[in-house]
């Protein structure tokens, strides 16, 4: 199994991870910090797309914004650029983004959890999306059935095995997902 490297060298930057090589490799700056990833196995790729399968036509039905999936450039500041697996870009007023620069905020980041992302997905990551204002951030581990829902004032996670609501608008009914349906789709 590919592992991620961690590059120790604390003076990464957005700038300096983008002129890298594209070799199908993910790249992430988490603090100056460069955390180099493999391409995910194929279950999680099927998590994934079950997921997506549940949210497109309630992202785009609503007009809540755009849902997309990495890689993707997601810059927060030179020292912040993430690649989430799965993530929903706000609605506004002029238009679809028409490049990642464009993109500033999130409202809903998904990361499916593999042995070699756990660490980072449930600590660094976290940590980086809560500071970013990141409404809800999904940590969505397909070995323990459960999806943790973090919030940005948050200091432990909703564990949902059962039923995962989101209602990113008050004035929406919420999207409702089975979480035990989602993975047996995704390993059916």
């Amino acid at each position: 199994m590919a592992m991620p490297v961690h590059v120790p060298d604390l003076d990464w930057t957005v700038d300096r991870a983008l002129a890298l090589p594209s070799d199908g490799n993910r790249y992430e700056v988490l603090d100056g910090e460069l955390f180099v990833t493999p391409a995910p196995s194929w279950d999680h790729h099927a998590i994934l797309a079950s997921l997506y399968d549940h949210l497109v036509g309630y992202v785009r039905g609503n007009q809540i914004g755009w849902l997309r999936w990495s890689p993707a450039d997601i810059v927060f500041s030179p020292r912040r650029l993430l690649q989430p697996d799965l993530f929903v870009v706000p609605w506004r007023d002029g238009g679809a983004p028409r490049d990642w620069s464009d993109v500033t905020t999130l409202l809903l980041a998904i990361e499916v959890l593999s042995p070699s992302t756990a660490r980072a997905d449930r600590h660094r990551k976290r940590v980086i999306y809560q500071e970013q204002g990141v409404s809800e951030y999904w940590i969505v581990d397909g070995d323990a059935r459960l999806v943790e829902r973090w919030r940005p004032t948050d200091v432990r996670p909703e564990i949902l095995t059962d039923t995962l609501d989101w209602q990113p608008r008050a004035a929406l009914a919420p999207l409702r997902i089975d979480v035990s349906r989602l993975f047996d789709v995704a390993t059916g």
